[in-house]
């Protein structure tokens, strides 16, 4: 299946009509994400006043995903404490494949650079973190998650590394040092955990507790949800957070989990973090898009500068306990990277939302705009409309 080039927002709030009964749409925001964002996403408002977010898929490929996602939140809804996305209504698209519907979840992404150490948010996230990874993998078996041992996902990882060296892109000795990281098999022995797939701040939401704490909500984004490394869940973390707060995160983290953590996970976290600049310039490879792959490749050139050389990174790095915050060589966490966009978050960012009051609705494709004006940014359709991220 392909999609039409973007449903406009009238389009998807049809489609939510059709998808829940009763939903009668007076208002819709759509949530438009970059190019190449899988999902088309609008928030929409009915005429008692709820707010349902629509994810409508632009390919084959962001169709599987949703309806895999979608059978795993139904589980997840009911043993984490934290809010999901759990859908209500489909609708089958023209196209194939179906759209789906779930209720708006009130909260706001969190900035992860500005999150400090201490008791309060940093805590909370590590504790909701630690309560995915402590989930039953049975769970996401039953969902048709998939599942990645070890040895396999290592071999995976050392096999995207491999085609990224054969353009010619990667420097030699950043090269050298992801492939010394990837052949040490000792670093590779964890037990496969139930895992968002690559935790971003935009997939976290965060609201005030009874004695007026921010605290974790809950988590968006299961598209990538998969038994595998947990690694992947902190790259995110470990690659933004500064030390001090890092270290607090993972107190709380280990503390909470029912297994203790391996003692490489940070080191495989970082390692996941800094080849998301592998992941982007492949992507833009097979896109053609020549320009934004040099782009990756000067990026990967100045991690090089920064990390140092593969010795000096694996000296840092060897047996370093699980809630070391240092980076290799001394070097930032973030360095290369800041600059770049995260695939993930493709499908959360905001550019300027359009508020569309709807007065008649009665089939797919037929509406009747009132007004259009201008709103605050919504990540994905679960962020409070106008407010900004959470900040620490």
């Amino acid at each position: 299946m392909t999609s039409p080039a973007g449903r406009g927002p009238l389009a998807l709030a049809a489609l939510a009509s059709a998808a829940v009964p009763g939903l009668d749409p007076v208002s819709v925001e759509p949530v438009a994400g970059a190019t190449g964002a899988r999902y088309d996403v609008a928030l929409v408002q009915d005429a008692e006043h709820r707010r349902w977010v629509i994810r409508c898929p632009r390919s084959a490929a962001a169709s599987a995903q949703l309806e895999q996602s979608s059978a795993l939140t139904a589980l997840l809804a009911r043993r984490l404490l934290l809010s999901v996305p759990v859908v209500k209504g489909w609708v089958a698209l023209p196209e194939g494949g179906r759209a789906a519907v779930h209720h708006y979840l009130a909260g706001r992404p969190v900035e992860l650079e500005l999150l400090g150490p201490g008791p309060g948010l940093t805590a909370s996230l590590g504790r909701a973190v630690a309560s995915v990874h402590n989930l039953d993998v049975a769970i996401y078996d039953e969902a048709g998650a998939a599942t990645y041992d070890a040895e396999a996902y290592r071999s995976r990882r050392l096999a995207d590394l491999d085609r990224a060296a054969a353009t010619g892109r990667v420097p030699t000795g950043l090269l050298a040092r992801w492939e010394s990281q990837l052949e040490d098999v000792g670093r590779w022995r964890y037990k496969p955990t139930a895992t968002v797939g690559r935790l971003t701040g935009e997939q976290v939401l965060v609201g005030e507790d009874e004695q007026g704490e921010l605290v974790v909500r809950g988590l968006l984004g299961w598209e990538d949800a998969r038994v595998a490394d947990p690694a992947d869940d902190l790259a995110e973390v470990v690659g933004r957070l500064e030390p001090d707060a890092l270290d607090t995160f993972m107190e709380a983290y280990a503390h909470t989990r029912v297994d203790r953590p391996d003692r490489h996970l940070l080191e495989r976290a970082r390692l996941s973090y800094e080849m998301t600049l592998v992941r982007q310039m492949m992507a833009a490879v097979a896109a053609g898009d020549l320009d934004r792959a040099e782009e990756h490749a000067a990026a990967m050139r100045r991690l090089e500068q920064q990390t140092g050389s593969p010795d000096e990174a694996d000296d840092t790095s060897a047996g370093a306990p699980a809630t070391s915050g240092a980076a290799p060589a001394g070097a930032s966490p973030a360095a290369g990277l800041a600059d770049l966009d995260d695939d993930q978050q493709l499908d959360n960012l905001v550019d300027g939302p359009v508020h569309v009051d709807v007065t008649d609705v009665d089939v797919v494709g037929q509406t009747q705009p009132m007004e259009a004006r201008p709103t605050g940014e919504e990540p994905d359709g679960s962020a409070e409309p106008g407010s900004g991220p959470v900040r620490g």
